[in-house]
């Protein structure tokens, strides 16, 4: 009994440390120790789940130390390893084996039950089969995001003609063949289940597949979601309370994540999910007849940037890609220590994943006081001498005002055409990654700078020092 009550104390420390860690990790500044916070809750919840007593158990404590180690050694080295242009490919997978833990336990119950030759009540066979669904669809739906992400697969090789009718169908399928093995009472054989977490698997993957480039950071968070439902409904299955909220957080924070996303782009969650914008596109809208864009050197550039009493810089997934954090936060101490005013405008859904541009400009040490939300960056545009979009394109489209043939019509952006002077570094005048031309590029305040994100700065920073 007072091993029982330990426990329970030491799951109610690891909830409340997940939920002051949960809240740190809003701001960049307080994110490390959110983590650390976070690690401690998790510690403290296995090592609590370790000792519970449980009746039978057979403590096969060598097997899970020797899984534990294994599993902290991969995702240890992955975490070290991996680059900030694949941050996003990285939570992916995460979100994914999360799912598949979710789709493990609930299958081994099943087959628990089957071996017994028992019958499982109603309740219980309702909460097994919700995480399978949910685990399943997060793991399949998680695995291709990456790839997509990756560039290992392409829209075109995954949509299929009326491919959300054929979501519907599988949904619908996959919902009556639950509902058969609930009806059965789990007596009869094995192998229902196993096709109902193909069928499930298969959903997943479906389910994703439609949903283009653009929509990526909606997808992310809506598939980090339902990994916390999962995580909660298996919870419920070994009623173990700190499965249970630990999920529910991570449920709760990706549903409301993901609403702030679809805010950001002005669209409903159903649209994101149906629409298929992005990443499919070849011209997109926008058509510039015979527009030339202009063009600036780096020395003018270097020059206009040195002399202005503002900058707006707007990062994007360019940034990332040409790993230009780091020269982009030289250029503004240059700029800076000659009394050049510098900030960056952070549109919610710039970059392959919420927080993206955040994370990228926080491991350079840019002060988070520095880093404006959209309506604060659009309030101080008007006033901006000059802006720099490094690798941005959609948040700073201006059809999503004035076009409204645009799939980008409705979504709020960055009005960086009202500042006085817009510089765009960018490796040509192909589209980004939605396939969605920008008239920006041609605007009369527009001027562009080719070349790899990277080498363009560090010219600038040269230049700039020069002065």
């Amino acid at each position: 009994m007072a091993i029982a009550s330990l426990v329970n104390l030491a799951y109610l420390l690891g909830a409340v440390f997940f939920v002051i860690g949960l809240r740190n990790l809003s701001s960049p500044d307080t994110a490390k120790k959110g983590n650390r916070l976070a690690f401690v809750g998790m510690v403290l919840a296995i090592i609590a789940s370790l000792i519970y007593p449980i009746e039978g158990a057979s403590n096969n404590y060598m097997w899970i130390i020797g899984g534990m180690i294994v599993g902290t050694g991969i995702g240890w080295l992955a975490a070290k390893k991996v680059e900030m242009t694949a941050m996003p490919q990285l939570v992916s997978i995460f979100n994914g084996l999360g799912g598949a833990c979710a789709v493990v336990l609930a299958m081994v119950e099943l087959e628990h039950f089957q071996s017994q030759k028992a019958v499982m009540d109603a309740p219980q066979i309702i909460i097994v089969l919700v995480t399978l669904f949910i685990g399943a669809v997060a793991f399949s739906g998680s695995i291709l995001a990456y790839l997509k992400l990756d560039g290992k697969v392409t829209d075109k090789q995954v949509i299929l003609p009326s491919h959300n009718i054929i979501n519907i169908v599988l949904l619908i399928a996959t919902i009556a063949l639950g509902g058969f093995v609930f009806y059965q009472g789990f007596t009869g054989s094995m192998m229902f289940s196993i096709i109902f977490m193909v069928l499930a698997l298969v959903y997943g993957f479906s389910f994703v597949a439609p949903i283009g480039g653009a929509d990526m950071p909606v997808v992310i968070s809506l598939l980090n979601s339902l990994t916390g439902l999962s995580a909660a409904a298996a919870g419920l299955i070994y009623n173990n309370q700190i499965m249970l909220v630990g999920g529910i957080l991570v449920g709760a924070s990706g549903t409301i994540l993901t609403v702030i996303m679809c805010d950001a782009m002005n669209r409903s969650l159903l649209n994101v999910l149906i629409g298929g914008f992005g990443g499919n596109s070849s011209g997109g809208s926008g058509d510039q007849g015979d527009q030339v864009a202009k063009t600036v050197t780096v020395d003018d550039a270097a020059i206009q940037l040195y002399y202005s009493q503002s900058v707006m810089v707007v990062p994007g997934y360019g940034l990332a890609v040409a790993q230009a954090q780091k020269i982009c936060k030289e250029l503004d101490d240059v700029l800076s220590a000659n009394g050049v005013e510098v900030n960056y405008a952070i549109h919610p859904v710039a970059g392959r994943m919420p927080g993206h541009m955040n994370v990228l400009l926080a491991e350079a040490d840019v002060p988070y006081p520095k880093l404006l939300d959209l309506d604060e960056a659009n309030a101080a545009l008007p006033n901006t001498d000059i802006v720099v979009i490094v690798g941005a394109n959609d948040v700073v489209n201006p059809s999503a005002l004035d076009d409204p043939g645009s799939p980008v019509y409705g979504m709020p952006v960055l009005k960086v055409w009202e500042a006085k002077n817009v510089i765009v570094l960018k490796r040509s005048m192909r589209p980004g990654y939605s396939g969605i031309q920008n008239p920006l590029f041609f605007h009369e305040k527009t001027k562009m700078l080719f070349g790899d994100a990277k080498d363009s700065l560090q010219k600038l920073v040269a230049g700039a020092k020069s002065q």
